[in-house]
């Protein structure tokens, strides 16, 4: 059995555990529990603070787990890093008072600035030429300026309603991330072999979020323009309709570039289109 660390609460948890249902692994999640065990597959959940997520890995008593980035780089552990998410993405945002006369980064030399996450803004303000003085404090990082204990913040940002419903604005970014998957570097082979298979189930549900099933008809003279279209996996299956001189095209479009694909679908005659989500994608 292989030891999954996740965030206890929160939408990083929430999404976490949206992940491994959609992988096909079922088990028992209840507020009160610390740890729960899959019904179907070798995997056990502990419900963790995120921030000790990266050391307990780290250290073996998980032996994967899914973090933030912001939390591994803060943690100088990103070689534990085994694959983004791509979800639960944030920002790591230095802010200012909405009345402040705020000119670029430069503004903050000499200036105080409070934060959960010291070493990301240190490595940012090295990197611009500025020192300031770095006032960690481990929560209320909003509050800081209103009462006196800082002349800005640097906190994580994902919608920026609570920066707005504190008197702050947003002025720069320090750092972007999203939720990975971490692994200790000294699994066995066994729980390697574990990892695999969970890795493979993530990518399987990861490219169907990605992509969009495609069902149009169409007469065979625009078959040649509809094909470069439509690659999918390999290329569109192409089935004979009823109707003589018409076929079915069926395959798979990138959600990126779907939009623009339809439209030239259209213009290359296609009719009917059907759209369908895919909940699996093995290549």
């Amino acid at each position: 059995m292989i030891r999954l660390a996740i965030q206890k609460s929160g939408r990083l948890s929430d999404d976490s555990l949206k992940l491994i249902r959609e992988c096909g692994i079922s088990f028992i999640s209840t507020t009160s529990k610390l740890k729960t065990e899959a019904t179907n597959f070798p995997l056990e959940i502990l419900f963790l603070r995120d921030d000790d997520i990266p050391g307990y890995v780290a250290d073996g008593v998980a032996d994967i787990g899914i973090v933030g980035q912001n939390v591994l780089v803060e943690e100088g552990l990103q070689k534990l890093s085994v694959k983004n998410l791509g979800f639960s993405k944030c920002r790591l945002s230095l802010a200012v008072s909405k009345g402040d006369d705020y000119q670029d980064v430069t503004t903050l030399e000499g200036k105080s600035i409070a934060t959960s996450y010291p070493n990301l803004l240190q490595e940012y303000l090295t990197s611009k030429g500025v020192k300031a003085d770095i006032h960690t404090i481990s929560g209320s990082v909003e509050i800081a300026p209103s009462i006196g204990l800082a002349d800005a913040v640097c906190d994580i940002v994902s919608s920026g309603s609570t920066l707005i419903s504190n008197g702050l604005r947003e002025v720069e970014t320090v750092f972007k991330s999203e939720a990975v998957l971490i692994a200790n570097q000294n699994l066995d082979q066994e729980k390697n072999r574990i990892l695999q298979q969970l890795l493979f189930r993530m990518e399987a549900v990861q490219k169907a979020q990605k992509s969009k099933y495609v069902v149009l008809n169409a007469p065979n003279s625009a078959i040649p323009q509809i094909k470069p279209l439509l690659p999918g996996i390999k290329s569109p299956t192409i089935i004979p309709l009823a109707t003589e001189g018409w076929s079915s095209l069926h395959s798979v479009v990138n959600e990126d570039d779907f939009w623009d694909i339809i439209q030239k679908l259209k213009e290359a005659g296609a009719e009917g289109i059907l759209v369908v989500p895919i909940e699996k994608m093995i290549g």
